[in-house]
């Protein structure tokens, strides 16, 4: 049994998806991350109908995925030492580098900026996907703009249709929320959007980061950074010690404190930030199904490991902490 057999997906589906990243078509597929809508990244065209099919604004950016490092020379015009220390630590997985690109990738990618977001993923099926496929892949998440990310092939194909070519189905996602976005194209690095990847984790290799501070005007340096994303239909709330809204039948995702008042569900949610993350999206999508009045939301803990958590919760929230 081949790695990709084991996730239920088929060399001919390989196969067939990669024939249509060719033709200009968009094919979804799951990574570690979350399950991401394809196209051929050096296909203006093709790129453009991501765009079009999410309903994603130009200013925000998509990211580029290779399997293997000889792909990035298609895309990247210049790959410095962190970059290679990095990737050979952290590829295939959840780290996505920004850097220079080339002029083979179309400012379509890039929302018109001189830079390319570029990672490789650590799902076998995307691996084989864009291998087959034999061009570099760009892909944001597979669902409308704002909404909550896929992580299962259902949820790509109750969020988008028809307007998908084909939905490679390789299961749950493992990691459960974006990768991290680093910045590598100034001297000093820069934490663009946390993620599946700590801080703490890229400076034991390359010390200190900074953080991007500001909500970014024009086009968008990474994807993620507009101030709602990721968001349920249902109205989210952040809440601290169970204090949930007192009116309406709600659910309440809990690590520690019980809710202060009557919710119609409780969900139990894992005080490890990896685990919470994995379950994170997921959760979501099947409370949202339920046509509740309000999701509230247990503030998450501090520590680095929960930044990735807490810039989806916070954007995806109506309001709260």
């Amino acid at each position: 049994m081949t790695s990709i057999e084991q996730f239920g997906v088929s060399e001919n589906e390989i196969k067939h998806g990669a024939e249509l990243l060719r033709g200009g078509k968009l094919v979804a597929f799951p990574t570690e991350t979350v399950y991401g809508l394809g196209a051929n990244a050096l296909d203006a065209i093709a790129v453009a109908r991501i765009f079009e099919v999410k309903g994603r604004p130009n200013t925000s950016p998509v990211i580029v995925h290779v399997s293997s490092f000889e792909m990035i020379g298609r895309v990247a015009l210049s790959w410095s030492e962190k970059a290679r220390i990095l990737a050979e630590r952290f590829w295939p997985g959840p780290l996505t580098l920004v850097v220079p690109k080339t002029t083979e990738v179309p400012d379509r990618v890039t929302s018109g900026l001189p830079t390319v977001g570029v990672r490789m993923p650590a799902h076998p099926v995307a691996l084989a996907l864009i291998e087959a496929a034999q061009v570099p892949v760009a892909a944001p998440s597979a669902n409308r703009f704002t909404q909550i990310s896929p992580t299962t092939a259902e949820h790509v194909r109750l969020g988008l249709g028809e307007r998908v070519a084909y939905i490679l189905d390789g299961g749950p996602c493992e990691v459960g929320i974006e990768s991290t976005v680093l910045s590598l194209v100034d001297e000093d690095p820069v934490l663009l959007r946390p993620g599946g990847i700590s801080r703490r984790q890229i400076e034991e290799l390359i010390g200190a980061i900074a953080q991007s501070e500001h909500e970014p005007t024009g086009a968008h340096p990474s994807p993620g950074m507009h101030p709602r994303h990721y968001s349920p239909q249902t109205p989210l709330y952040l809440v601290h010690g169970g204090q949930v809204p007192l009116q309406g039948a709600g659910a309440y995702l809990q690590i520690q404190y019980p809710p202060v008042a009557s919710v119609r569900e409780v969900v139990a949610m894992p005080n490890n930030a990896a685990d919470y993350a994995a379950r994170l999206y997921t959760v979501l999508h099947d409370l949202d199904a339920h046509g509740y009045d309000w999701i509230a939301v247990e503030i998450t803990g501090p520590g680095v490991e929960w930044e990735g958590v807490l810039d989806r919760l916070r954007r995806a929230a109506t309001s709260g902490a």
